[in-house]
């Protein structure tokens, strides 16, 4: 019998398999031949991406100390769209669109984890205590890509506009699988060091000064988490495209369900709610919509309110 901290978790991944089943079974019409294969990468990567996102937000939260915020306030998705429409600008439209994706992929990968430790180096001069002044600079330095994306923008033709629009939104629907085995390595060797953390992590939820007189070396796990932070969601950007606010709406959801504050229990529970979110939700739009809207556009807009409401809720 599951204990009363395991229960939420059994029915979450109940809950996740019915999805996967209905994602992979629904509307197949005896085509199995052509629909399995197209649906099975098409949720490896929505599974993927789940974990990332899911995990990378928890964690930051947990170093933080603070459930309002996401990675991406740090610049990571901003720093994607600038490079998205740098390369368009550089190379056009029809050299952008022909270029090698895997090459493409780890471009983009190497940029965002590579700006992110130069971020963490101030970080680590200060000897872990400045945490709040990284953000602030990742903050500003989001700011500066947004800026320089739309400047970008107006100066190139709009058809090239056009390309870059429509590589800036996240999209499930066509994954290279080369860039889905990477990514896939990638997160699964995360997933054994950040389950590996997960005691260290509730010591870190007690704060700096008590994590070190409980013996925890602070600094150097501080910078190995923000590390894997950056890995995180540079691979889940990478491979789908910018998701802001999705962590934001996985990590208040898991947080409300989780019965445990431990991190043995809230880890796998954001993966699972992450993971129900994305499945179901790209099953309604897929199979019951008909492709009449776009999953990324309305996880944004309900994270949007969830950030709303977590504000006011602090406030008050």
């Amino acid at each position: 019998m599951p204990s009363e901290n395991q229960r939420p978790l059994w029915l979450a991944a109940g809950l996740l398999l019915v999805s996967c089943t209905l994602f992979l079974t629904l509307n197949a019409n005896g085509n199995w031949d052509f629909v399995l294969p197209l649906r099975t990468a098409k949720l490896a990567s929505l599974l993927l991406v789940a974990y990332a996102v899911g995990v990378s937000t928890l964690l930051f939260q947990t170093l933080t100390h603070n459930p309002i915020l996401t990675p991406s306030i740090l610049g990571f998705d901003a720093l994607y769209v600038f490079l998205q429409t740098l390369l368009v600008a550089v190379l056009g439209g029809v050299g952008y669109t022909h270029l090698p994706p895997l090459g493409k992929f780890g471009f983009e990968l190497a940029a965002m984890i590579g700006g992110s430790l130069l971020l963490f180096q101030m970080l680590l001069r200060q000897g872990g205590r400045d945490l709040a002044r990284m953000i602030l600079i990742g903050v500003i330095f989001g700011i500066l890509f947004r800026s320089l994306s739309a400047l970008l923008q107006r100066l190139i033709d709009p058809e090239e506009f056009a390309v870059a629009q429509a590589y800036t939104f996240a999209s499930f629907n066509s994954v290279n699988r080369q860039m889905l085995a990477i990514a896939a390595v990638i997160l699964l060797v995360s997933a054994v060091f950040v389950w590996r953390e997960r005691h260290r992590l509730d010591v870190h939820m007690l704060g700096r000064d008590q994590a070190i007189n409980l013996g925890l070396s602070y600094t150097r796990n501080t910078l190995w988490l923000l590390a894997w932070v950056a890995v995180l969601v540079a691979t889940s950007t990478a491979l789908v495209g910018p998701v802001s606010f999705f962590g934001l709406l996985v990590a208040a959801l898991a947080n409300y369900l989780s019965p445990d504050m431990k991190h043995s229990v809230r880890l796998p529970m954001a993966f699972l709610t992450a993971a129900i979110l994305l499945v179901a939700g790209q099953t309604v739009f897929e199979h019951v919509l008909g492709m009449k809207a776009v999953l990324s556009v309305v996880v944004e807009f309900a994270g949007g309110l969830v950030f709303l409401w977590l504000v006011l809720k602090k406030q008050r």
